[in-house]
């Protein structure tokens, strides 16, 4: 049985993540958002001999123009984005390395590499955790794999407000490739291959959960 934190497990895609973990009779150990910026994170992990697998879910969608963003603004996103992530993996680095075949997931958004209207700053604040995979999967080989997932909008309480008329929700059907927004479970199932042994040869990778909108244009 291998044993999981996933922060921000409590909602959404992080709930998801967890839920599928444990269907699999993994340990997963949970910590909301709101406990981990409270000092949680440590609590919850005494108690623990080892660590095989880390996920960073936390984010958030504040869309405005760009000659709106204070730099309160842009400090907030960046300590929600990256400077939790960088926490976490400083948090817990001492028990993943007591584990066979650790591995840290964390969650980003096609728009770090994607450019759209009003997602300045989780552009910016995903790009650094981007960059961040992959200077941490350098510096922590051979021992910890570190990777990131970029879904694109993905049905959960944090973009309702996007997806909440039937008109909204066929729009942003009709943006993707593939003929439909996310679910919570199409970034759970991939979070999962990258936490697991089959992803044992893959590391400081950014893997697109996107529905094909980061990278294909329909005629």
């Amino acid at each position: 049985m291998a044993t999981y934190l996933v922060i921000g497990g409590t909602r959404g895609i992080g709930k998801s993540i967890s839920e599928k973990l444990r269907a699999e009779g993994n340990h997963v150990v949970i910590t909301s958002k709101q406990e981990y910026e409270a000092g949680g994170e440590l609590a919850a992990l005494e108690g623990l001999s080892e660590l095989d697998g880390l996920v960073y879910c936390p984010g958030s969608i504040q869309l405005v123009p760009f000659t709106r963003i204070s730099q309160d603004m842009f400090i907030d996103e960046m300590r929600i984005n990256t400077y939790g992530a960088l926490k976490a993996v400083q948090q817990s680095i001492g028990l993943l390395k007591k584990s066979e075949a650790p591995s840290v997931v964390f969650i980003s958004s096609v728009a770090a590499q994607t450019g759209m209207p009003y997602h300045a700053m989780v552009a910016m604040a995903k790009g650094a955790l981007e960059s961040l995979t992959y200077s941490l999967a350098a510096e922590l080989a051979p021992k910890i794999r570190v990777n990131c997932i970029a879904p694109s909008l993905v049905a959960t309480d944090l973009s309702e407000r996007f997806l909440n008329t039937e008109e909204k929700q066929a729009a942003s059907a009709k943006r993707h490739p593939l003929g439909r927004y996310g679910t919570p479970h199409d970034i759970a199932d991939s979070t999962l291959f990258l936490l697991s042994p089959k992803s044992g040869w893959v590391t400081g990778q950014v893997l697109s959960v996107d529905g094909g909108i980061g990278r294909l244009r329909m005629v």
